[in-house]
């Protein structure tokens, strides 16, 4: 762990990414976009109830647009940030170099990755003064705060990972953004596409729950599907009793993403060299 923390590169990017203006610039400029959208909704659900009370149940409901915005930041941030780790240094003609020194590729690898997460887990953190507002009105508790994060954790840990690989495999910036952005469609809006298909044919001609596999599955690997799940309980209840299936869909999906974050990394580290001495 000392190693990896020590890691050459990983001091580098984040020396470059974190004394750049513009990284903190992004940061102030989501965190003012996240209190307009804050104060703005309690202000329009106290005057339009003209109570001038906001309530738990309201609290919760801005609890749950934050949740899913922050989702959002991930899911179409990540990729632009990861996808071109190694292409960059490919197309800049830097990459013989970098593999020259005494780095391994796993440290070339996870320094790359990480110094990107890094930037993507401040920007989260950073917005954690707001999302305590919530707090005041209740309706949500801090145990649930700290699942959601937890979430989010593996959600950006995935997407991150795929990025890299795609940057290492593929030669090109622009494809590799590309094929990481087409990827991390289909795990939100292909799986849940096919989680209602499945859900309409095992409920075919049927009054009672029966046994649904694929609808679990694409369930299970759905971001939105799972994190609204974490959100409402009882929603998870319900989706378990339509499956008949009750091993919750965070385990699926804790297992689903560490299996595929591992893959991904493993190609990566693999083909570094390979495509080194491929367009040398």
């Amino acid at each position: 762990m000392k190693t990896l923390l020590a890691n050459p590169v990983l001091i580098k990017e984040i020396k470059l990414r974190f004394r750049n203006l513009k990284s903190f610039t992004g940061i102030l400029f989501y965190l003012v976009a996240m209190s307009v959208f804050v104060f703005g909704f309690i202000f329009l659900t106290t005057t339009l109830t003209g109570s001038g009370f906001f309530r738990p149940d309201e609290s919760f409901m801005l609890f749950t647009m934050m949740t899913y915005i922050q989702l959002g930041l991930i899911l179409f941030i990540t990729p632009g940030l990861t996808a071109g780790a190694i292409s960059t240094e490919r197309e800049k003609q830097t990459l013989n170099i970098l593999l020259t020194t005494a780095q391994t590729s796993f440290q070339i690898i996870f320094g790359k990755m990480s110094s990107s997460i890094a930037f993507l887990l401040l920007m989260i953190v950073s917005g954690l003064p707001i999302y305590s507002l919530v707090f005041l009105y209740g309706g949500v508790s801090p145990s649930q705060l700290a699942v959601i994060f937890l979430f989010y954790f593996l959600t950006l840990l995935t997407i991150g990972s795929i990025g890299v690989m795609y940057s290492t495999l593929l030669r090109k910036t622009i494809v590799s953004m590309i094929a990481t952005y087409g990827t991390m469609l289909f795990l939100t809006a292909a799986t849940g596409f096919f989680m209602v298909i499945s859900m309409q044919i095992s409920q075919f001609g049927s009054t009672v729950p029966t046994f649904s596999p694929f609808t679990y599955f694409w369930a299970s690997i759905n971001p939105a599907v799972v994190l609204f799940t974490l959100l409402q309980p009882a929603y998870a209840t319900e989706l378990q009793s339509m499956t008949a299936i009750q091993l919750p869909l965070w385990v699926g999906y804790i297992v689903f993403y560490s299996l595929f974050t591992a893959l991904a990394l493993f190609l990566a580290v693999k083909r570094l060299r390979v495509n080194m001495n491929k367009y040398k």
